[in-house]
């Protein structure tokens, strides 16, 4: 018995692997009988076995699984034409002789419902990998396969797949068949690119058109034996219906080429506008640094204080590497408890403890084939830094219960805001792990480093709060940005872009005022003359304020009319300068000013 597995779906498609052992391994391993090296495939992903005149196939626990005609499956035999999905690749089971790379078909075998319908899907496939082969030479393998397929369905003795938008190109590609040429084809060819589906009563051969968003793509002719004269017409429209499938897998192939365009421009999207923004030296060197990174796979260390931008580096540096595709898992170490280390980075096994009702896959395994960002690598304790060490060194791990290792194939990326180095002469950081992780270092520099990009980040945040809260601010203040410029902004650009965020919540003017700023801003900044002058214009304010509220007997309403203000203005004033406490006070103790 000739038993072979044919790729009807994938990079492979119309690649053929006769079963020809009693054990097939397929998975990435090198040492696999059929090696699929797609990132969710497992090393050891299922085994095929022959059985005396039975096949079987065996998944070997991968954590995607495989899929028998789209269920899941652990164990099962295995019928003609079954479809097997591992990962995005889809092979279909055949029994029989396989025949040669030409055209020449022998009958099919009973039609029977399932075998149809199993078949018409790989049809599909077929015509969706020969789309997308039809920029380059001609792929007489996937032809073959699927003039096979279309002979399970019709019982013909002989068949041509051509390709072309043309009646002169089609020709051309007839020619390449000598003997389907002499056989009368030609004669049908014509009929088919002048009238569309034809069947020819006197030779027996028929052809449907193939179409691509309605226009002329391919001719599919089909010659049927003598014994099938009274039923031409029935074969002629199930040749009619396999055109379709045609058109159907022509067009999802279209569409996919449209994503990956689309895809494609929002990576140059991403590539230039990473969310770093600056112009200042310090930004345009780390910029430089990362597009020298990110093609690399090798293991980088962001140091910085926190508020800096180290996970906006390390995402920039996922989405310009090869690896931009898949996932890009960022893992906060510091929340990380001894307990759930272990179950939230490696997973667990069903019933591997108390609660663990089923599988569950941890951060390194949805990372696969990515990019796994530890963030805060510094805060793990010495223990966990142990267990994490042997992971990284050994690029496989274990889910908790589990005994089977699982290979990692990830980029390791890791941030801290402490000074490692330090860490590890006290002996807070294991050694092994900083040079582990220490490969390549980059410093996200603190704001006032470059204060040259405060105000291009302002503007920044500025409008994308402004969006976010559905009001228009048209910029900052002279005053304001004064201000900004002259502040040692200790908690770096989160500090400012929560700023600008309070700043468009609170505000009232189109434009960001000084008042509009969190007050410790007012009261922390430098003390050059611009400085002392929106000190003593703020504290102006304030005497300004409790003096009206005096005036109007603690009303808002009316200490407002006496300022000349709205209301709303003046409440709004009240909070941002923490005046409500000292209002209540004067109030309950009947003082004025």
């Amino acid at each position: 018995m000739n038993v072979e597995l044919v790729v009807v779906n994938g990079s492979g498609a119309g690649a053929r692997y006769p079963i020809d052992q009693d054990s097939v391994l397929i998975g990435r391993a090198p040492n696999s009988n059929i090696v699929l090296s797609e990132p969710d495939v497992g090393w050891r992903h299922c085994q095929i076995r022959r059985q005396g005149e039975r096949v079987s196939l065996t998944d070997l626990r991968s954590s995607l699984g495989t899929y028998i005609n789209g269920i899941r499956s652990t164990e099962c035999w295995l019928e003609d034409r079954d479809q097997i999905g591992i990962g995005k690749t889809v092979l279909m089971f055949r029994r029989g002789a396989a025949p040669e790379a030409s055209v020449s078909l022998a009958p099919s075998e009973a039609a029977e419902a399932r075998p149809i319908l199993l078949a018409a899907c790989s049809a599909v496939f077929f015509f969706r990998a020969l789309a997308a082969s039809m920029s380059g030479e001609p792929n007489t393998l996937l032809q073959s396969q699927i003039l096979r397929l279309v002979g399970d369905l019709i019982p013909a003795s002989g068949g041509v797949l051509l390709l072309g938008g043309s009646l002169a190109e089609l020709q051309e590609a007839l020619a390449a068949h000598p003997r389907e040429e002499a056989a009368g084809y030609g004669r049908v060819l014509e009929a088919v690119c002048e009238e569309g589906a034809y069947a020819d009563a006197e030779t027996l051969v028929i052809g449907v058109p193939l179409y691509l968003s309605g226009d002329l793509a391919g001719v599919l002719i089909m010659q049927l034996p003598h014994a099938e004269s009274p039923r031409l017409a029935t074969h002629l429209e199930t040749l009619t219906a396999i055109g379709s499938l045609a058109a159907i897998g022509f067009e999802a192939n279209r569409e996919v080429e449209t994503l990956r365009a689309e895809k494609a421009l929002l990576e140059a999207e991403i590539g230039q506008a990473s969310g770093i923004v600056g112009r200042s030296p310090a930004i345009r060197r780390l910029l430089e640094l990362i597009d020298r990174l990110a093609p690399r796979d090798t293991t980088v260390l962001i140091t910085g204080e926190s508020g800096t931008g180290k996970e906006l580096i390390a995402r920039a540096l996922h989405d310009k590497s090869p690896r931009r595709a898949r996932p890009f898992i960022a893992v906060n170490c510091a929340a990380l408890s001894e307990t759930l280390f272990e179950s939230e980075l490696f997973g667990h096994e069903k019933g591997a403890f108390t609660g663990a009702i089923s599988l569950k896959r941890g951060r390194f395994e949805l990372a696969e084939g990515g990019t796994i960002f530890l963030d805060e690598v510094g805060e793990l304790a010495l223990s966990l830094q142990a267990k994490l060490l042997r992971v990284l060194q050994q690029r496989e791990f274990e889910r908790v219960g589990g005994t089977h290792p699982h290979p990692l194939d990830i980029r390791i990326i890791a941030a801290t805001n402490r000074d490692l180095a330090d860490d590890v002469r006290e002996a807070r950081f294991r050694e092994d792990l900083y040079h582990r992780l220490n490969v390549v270092t980059l410093n996200s520099p603190p704001l006032r480093e470059h204060a040259d990009d405060i105000l291009l980040l302002a503007a920044y945040f500025l409008e994308r709060s402004a969006k976010r809260c559905k009001r228009q601010v048209l910029g900052i203040s002279p005053e304001a940005s004064d201000l900004m410029v002259h502040y040692s902004w200790p908690g770096n650009v989160r500090e400012l872009e929560n700023a600008m965020e309070r700043a468009v919540v609170l505000g009232v003017s189109d434009r960001v005022l000084p008042e509009d700023l969190p007050e410790g801003l007012l009261e922390t900044g430098t003390r050059d003359a611009s400085a002392r002058y929106h000190l003593s214009v703020g504290h102006a304010k304030r005497e300004a304020i409790l003096e009206a509220y005096a005036q109007g007997n603690w009303d808002y309403k009316q200490a407002a009319r006496t300022l000349g203000l709205h209301p709303n203005y003046l409440l709004r004033l009240v909070r941002n300068l923490g005046l409500r406490e000292e209002i209540n006070r004067l109030q309950a103790g009947g003082a004025a000013r």
